[in-house]
């Protein structure tokens, strides 16, 4: 006895309670559809079972089928619950309050002692005799707050107080303090006990051993005929305690049972505990305690209305009385949604892919750039990979053309003129997936080559900060618009502030699919804490090359030698629209998630390298998700598809370093210009030279071929 020595008082360890969700659903369904404000007390019914690990106390359970149903047949729970081992059912009472403060006004002390009082009945009645579950009455008091969904409740284990406290004589693991044979005939006796139907759920029996150490166990209600025939006789109990150096919480009140209908003085104890479904007599302990009675305090015990004073109320980790719950999350629809959603996310971590980060997908914010038949598409597949933060930006509204290819739209959205693409596409998401986080931005991006007059300038700067607003508020910005021009603003904008930026584009029969390099900044350069004066002092932080050296990889503009200019003037209806293969647009939406999805789980992120397929030399090997391609180009006419990659131009119109330190030191004046004046950013980048120099380079060719080896010397490398 390491905690408790010989002669000290007799302490016990306190019973604990496990509430499980399916209680408080049936409570609910119980209180809204039968009991409505009847405050009555309700008798419940909990469940325990002996310790079975030496390391794990077991609880007192309540379960659904602790409440009788919500319909108007009576509770089976008693019928089916008898004779299962590992289920002792315990009486208990719940009262369960209209209100929060009805429920803080309980007087705890007052109830328990109430309680307590019905099993101090129970005992000299003779009913914790022939029913001894009695001795384990509980109590729970409980507020349901049906429209949050939150239960503030608390339980109590009444206990009577013996005055004075038993005190312990002896404790120690029953296989020392039987003799082996003695142990071996309580293990065996013990099981048959609990193997019975008849027997397996009460919770308080009678242990005998004879003088040929052989052993019976019987009902309380045998202790008369059981006391004369045995050299041993043991007060036994199913403990639900786990610790060597305490018996459980059920001891308690039996040895109140045993000193006032017995009026035993010494009482031989046996805290039954089981591993692995049997009797275990290392884990089981067996105690003796001293019971005294104070003089001219021996009348009390015999007298019934003379109740012992009470303890019992559970306590929770901060020693506190009452305790709250919320099911809010596992009772709102939106909640059991994203479970459903995340299921399939969460199966690909146990075999196929358990790197896969959902908190980075979960929490990424993305801008998608157009809502027409990629963006619809691409918003789709991001929630299948678990984004839940996504931005539509459109200015055009649903046309009738548009349900068929455009997935998030309906009929009802082109009536009245049509609805905003933007708003339509995020009332479809949030009717697909209620927890998305979705916001439809309506306004046109600024283009080059669509120059405006000087009086809608004002206008036009104030949807250039917006946007530029966006970019910065988002992580990832898809580019998913129908014309070249309109991707310039942003293509510029993510270079200057390195956002990770995904380019999807379609022809009638193919498609383009590519992520752009990084800027040519340094990625922690911050060009709103340099003044414009300063800017100079940084040029030589741009450039091509990537931090370590390597060659940055190019935007959709770098492979370009000339400005973006209005790609709608002058355009037969065929070219004005997006006339496309069906299959073309969901192909090149998948891949563009399935790039981004790479670029997210790479750890260089947005500064990675261009991988090819089939090549040995990539890194598709050391990635969980295989290669990252810098750009996929397919074909629905060949049914083929192939990776490419382009490096970042010193003449890019949207992402080289002399466009990009213009925007820093000039801002929307520089924007205003590239807009209106469509030879601008030419003139700036130097095509405008490199066009002229090209146009006036003559060659002269030799048409005659002498079928020599080394004609391969006429050609010009240029």
């Amino acid at each position: 006895m390491a905690n408790q020595q010989a002669g000290s008082i007799l302490q016990f360890a306190p019973f604990q309670s496990a509430v499980d969700e399916g209680f408080w659903h049936r409570l609910s369904s119980l209180k809204l559809n039968k009991l409505g404000i009847d405050d009555s007390p309700i008798p419940i019914t909990g469940f325990y079972a002996p310790c079975t690990h030496s390391q794990v106390s077991n609880h007192l359970t309540l379960l659904m089928e602790s409440l009788p149903s919500d319909s108007d047949e009576e509770s089976s729970v008693t019928a089916t619950s008898h004779g299962n081992r590992n289920r002792c059912s315990v009486p208990g009472t719940l009262y369960n309050t209209n209100t929060l403060e009805s429920f803080r006004a309980i007087d705890r002390e007052s109830l328990l002692k109430e309680e307590a009082k019905k099993i101090w009945e129970d005992i000299h009645s003779g009913k914790a005799i022939d029913d001894s579950a009695v001795l384990s009455r509980f109590v729970l008091i409980s507020f349901a707050d049906l429209k949050k969904w939150n239960f503030h409740y608390s339980v109590a284990f009444p206990a009577l107080v013996l005055n004075p406290p038993a005190t312990l004589v002896d404790l120690r693991p029953a296989s020392q303090w039987f003799s082996s044979q003695e142990a071996e005939a309580v293990r065996a006796a013990c099981n048959e006990w609990r193997n019975s139907s008849a027997t397996a759920d009460e919770p308080f029996f009678l242990v005998s051993i004879d003088s040929n150490s052989n052993s019976t166990i019987r009902h309380l209600k045998d202790w008369e005929a059981f006391q004369n025939d045995c050299q041993k006789l043991l007060f036994g109990f199913y403990d639900p305690c786990h610790l060597q150096n305490n018996p459980g919480w059920p001891l308690r009140n039996f040895l109140a049972l045993i000193f006032s209908r017995w009026n035993l003085k010494s009482v031989h104890f046996f805290c039954y505990r089981e591993n692995r479904g049997f009797a275990d007599m290392g884990l089981s302990l067996v105690g003796e305690a001293l019971i005294t009675v104070p003089q001219g305090r021996a009348a009390e015990i015999g007298d019934h209305q003379c109740v012992p004073n009470a303890v019992g109320w559970e306590l929770n980790k901060q020693r506190k009385v009452y305790r709250c719950i919320s099911l809010a999350k596992s009772m709102d629809p939106t909640r059991l949604a994203i479970s459903a959603a995340d299921l399939n996310l969460k199966l690909m971590r146990w075999r196929q892919l358990p790197s896969l980060n959902l908190n980075i997908l979960s929490s990424i914010k993305c801008l998608l750039l157009g809502a027409g038949t990629l963006g619809c598409q691409v918003a789709r597949m991001l929630m299948a990979w678990g984004v839940r933060k996504i931005t539509l930006l459109d200015n055009g509204k649903v046309a009738m053309s548009n349900p068929l290819r455009q997935s998030l739209y309906t009929m009802e959205d082109c009536l009245n003129g049509g609805e905003f693409k933007a708003t339509a596409a995020v009332k479809s998401l949030q009717r697909i997936f209620p927890a998305v986080e979705a916001e439809g931005v309506v306004m046109a991006i600024p283009m080059p080559g669509h120059p405006e007059a000087s009086r809608e300038e004002g206008s036009v700067l104030d949807d250039c900060r917006r946007f530029h607003d966006l970019i910065l508020s988002h992580d990832v910005i898809f580019l998913l618009t129908d014309t070249r021009e309109s991707r310039w603003l942003p293509t510029l904008l993510c270079a200057n502030n390195n956002k990770i930026t995904i380019t999807a584009a379609l022809g009638f029969d193919s498609f383009l699919v590519m992520r752009h390099g990084p800027g040519p900044f340094r990625p922690n350069h911050d060009v709103k804490a340099v003044p414009v004066n300063a800017l100079s002092a940084d040029m030589g932080n741009l450039g091509l090359n990537n931090t370590d050296g390597r060659q940055r990889l190019g935007c959709y503009f770098c492979n370009d030698v000339v400005a973006p200019t209005d790609s709608t003037a002058n355009r037969t209806l065929d070219q004005q629209c997006t006339v496309t293969r069906p299959g073309i647009a969901p192909i090149a939406s998948a891949l563009a998630v399935e790039l981004l999805v790479s670029v997210l789980h790479h750890p260089h992120g947005i500064y990675a390298e261009a991988d090819f397929a089939n090549s040995s030399s990539s890194g598709s090997s050391e990635q969980p998700l295989g290669i990252l391609p810098h750009q996929i180009r397919g074909s629905l006419s060949q049914f083929s598809q192939m990776t490419l990659v382009g490096y970042s131009s010193n003449s890019c119109t949207a992402c080289c370093s002399t466009v990009v330190s213009e925007y820093q030191k000039r801002g929307t004046e520089f924007l205003l210009q590239a807009i209106n004046h469509p030879t601008y950013l030419e003139d700036l980048t130097g095509l405008t030279e490199l066009k002229r120099s090209a146009n006036s380079f003559n060659l002269d060719w030799d048409n005659e071929t002498d079928g020599d080896d080394d004609a391969d010397d006429d050609f010009v490398e240029i």
